[in-house]
């Protein structure tokens, strides 16, 4: 929402005096909303925009536990706060884990605490709501100016052709795998399609030849990374993918490139990309040599375990290996009968 708004809030208590003083303690900085019914809530919740739902426990059409349930099925992003007088942990645990609230109130409850606990629930919508808005944002500007390089830099190169498509996918499954969040995520599907965008300045001499690079070769491939970097360092939306895309040939011992720093001074995007982009090297096709079989390249992989990359990422990747084989076989422009 507009930060120059209020927040809007929904009040839920069949008691009319507690509602009216929790009405009394909020107003003022907020919107305020209120209802005896958890059923006319839920209503309301269909009708109107709420950041955050305020509900006590005991009521007789639902109890509270059971309604913020509704509300979070059908409302996720909607803040939710229970009031309760018990100290049943069962109570707590139901609470926590199938309504999925941000805190609950022990009453009676102390009004400054109260205000203080709303303050900071609508805080954190905030930040998950600019969050959300800036992966939509990345979204939408990969769809115009970005994919318009990468299509230019498939173009260049056949070999690049799909090829962060698939390494975007396997580091999602990988992400996800690892528990990462829908924001992480995010950055981490714009930075595998993105990675090597620097390609597009290196050489065709370079990418096209058939006989091993010299070292002076090689150290002009390295200079992708910087390219890359300078492609997409003044679009500010990109400031976080970029940091991955600047890592991901960072080794996990520290002999990588550019910086050569090493373990979990790698951002984890990073160290999930340069599994995938192994991987996706290893059973292709390339000039100069010939892919190999889909359960060698995973060997492959985990022999560099703790080495060039992370052994948690390789535990992941390894974990969501059958769907990334499914994508693979499927892939007709890697072309693989393995």
């Amino acid at each position: 929402m507009d930060k120059d708004d209020k927040y809007r809030i929904l009040l839920v208590d069949d008691e009319e005096d507690n509602l009216a003083l929790l009405y009394r303690t909020l107003r003022g900085p907020y919107n305020l909303d209120k209802t005896t019914s958890p059923l006319k809530a839920l209503e309301m919740l269909d009708e109107k925009e709420y950041e955050l739902v305020i509900s006590d426990h005991k009521m007789p059409e639902m109890d509270g536990v059971e309604f913020l349930k509704r509300v979070q099925l059908k409302h996720p992003a909607v803040m939710r706060i229970l009031l309760t007088a018990y100290s049943d942990a069962n109570i707590l645990v139901d609470a926590i884990n199938y309504a999925k609230i941000y805190r609950y109130i022990k009453k009676p409850y102390n009004p400054e605490e109260l205000q203080l606990i709303v303050s900071a629930a609508l805080e954190y919508y905030q930040l998950k709501y600019d969050n959300d808005q800036l992966i939509k944002d990345l979204k939408e500007l990969f769809s115009g100016t970005i994919k318009a390089i990468m299509e230019a830099l498939d173009a260049k190169d056949s070999y690049t052709s799909g090829r962060s498509k698939r390494i975007t996918y396997y580091s999602i499954q990988i992400a996800k795998q690892l528990g990462l969040n829908n924001i992480d995520v995010g950055k981490i599907e714009l930075a595998g399609m993105l990675h090597d965008i620097g390609m597009i300045g290196v050489s065709d001499d370079i990418l096209y030849k058939i006989d091993a690079l010299s070292q002076e070769e090689y150290d002009e491939i390295k200079k992708h990374i910087t390219y890359s970097v300078k492609i997409l360092e003044d679009i500010k939306q990109l400031k976080d993918v970029v940091e991955i895309i600047k890592y991901h040939h960072e080794k996990y011992d520290g002999t990588g490139y550019p910086y050569g720093i090493r373990g979990e001074e790698i951002p984890i995007g990073s160290r999930i990309i340069a599994v995938a982009d192994a991987f996706d090297s290893i059973i292709s096709n390339r000039i100069y040599r010939n892919k190999v079989e889909l359960t060698e390249a995973l060997g492959k992989i985990k022999e560099a375990s703790g080495t060039q990359f992370d052994p948690v990422v390789v535990k992941a990747f390894e974990d969501c290996f059958d769907n990334i084989v499914t994508l693979v076989k499927a892939d007709n422009s890697i072309n693989t009968n393995n």
